[in-house]
């Protein structure tokens, strides 16, 4: 299989002056996790929903802080991403999600875009559906951390390890999940704007006395179980690829915790069936 069979079309695209709220309300509309960057017609960047998760983790107080949505999207995008092909195979596009850690790449014809291919289309090629081997042969360890947990350390835990995290209980239970979408496609924009809660002093302005005094400002936290996904869908460690495929398109996720006994063992995700297909 190639490029132009599995690729997705037409492409949704934005300016880099458009605001990250126009391209996330993109995404949400279409339910996509990505919009292509153009500019006088010729593609610069790609915007995708771990450049905007990923950009809320900011050590500036919140008070200070320039909502995330008012930010020109050219600020946030990848420039100069990686094309393909209509004709290039479906191996090796797989080997360039792999090696580079990308989820998709334009298709590019004779200089124009003409599609593109993301991890969920690869999922649609025929050596995914060849694979056989039971879960525990291609998954990974998961990182954990409490449910209450603050969201700018949430973001610290999942850029430095660029993975999703287990969110869990105080008695060692498995209370949700977060990922890249959890966190970029948010609700509650407000808040998601201004995501660490601190207790900042301010000077007040000097009254008619000349007095001048200073007051706390606290502003609102988002913590892990906020923006969490429950309940989270496990499988045990013997459950074929097959079985285990099947069960992430019936509920339209990308990852399944592997629990055995109780524990949790480790986590098989779409970007390890890949891995597995660029082999």
């Amino acid at each position: 299989m190639f490029a132009h069979d599995v690729m997705t079309s037409p492409v949704y695209f934005v300016s880099p002056t458009e605001t990250i709220a126009y391209a996330r309300n993109l995404m949400v509309k279409h339910k996509i996790s990505r919009v292509l960057v153009m500019e006088d017609g010729r593609l610069t960047g790609i915007l995708t929903k771990k450049d905007i998760a990923y950009r809320l983790h900011q050590g500036e107080p919140a008070w200070r802080r320039r909502p995330v949505d008012q930010i020109p999207v050219g600020v946030f995008a990848t420039s100069d991403p990686i094309v393909v092909s209509p004709d290039t195979g479906v191996r090796n596009i797989a080997g360039i999600f792999s090696g580079n850690t990308i989820s998709c790449v334009p298709v590019v014809d004779a200089g124009h875009v003409v599609g593109i291919v993301t991890k969920t289309d690869l999922m649609k090629s025929g050596l995914v559906r060849n694979l056989s081997c039971p879960v525990k042969d291609v998954m990974e360890d998961v990182a954990t951390i409490s449910r209450y947990h603050s969201l700018d350390h949430v973001i610290s835990v999942m850029s430095e390890r660029d993975d999703k995290v287990i969110v869990m209980n105080n008695d060692g239970t498995v209370a949700g999940i977060i990922t890249e979408t959890n966190l970029a496609f948010f609700d509650n924009e407000h808040t998601i704007s201004r995501v660490v809660k601190k207790d900042v002093t301010t000077r007040r302005r000097e009254q008619a006395e000349g007095i001048s005094g200073h007051h706390l400002q606290t502003v609102e936290s988002v913590i892990a179980e906020d923006v969490m996904t429950s309940p989270v869908i496990t499988v045990t460690p013997e459950t074929l690829l097959p079985d285990a495929l099947e069960l992430m398109r019936k509920n339209h996720i990308n990852s399944l915790v592997v629990v055995e006994n109780g524990a949790i063992s480790g986590i098989i995700k779409r970007d390890d069936i890949i891995k597995e297909v660029a082999k």
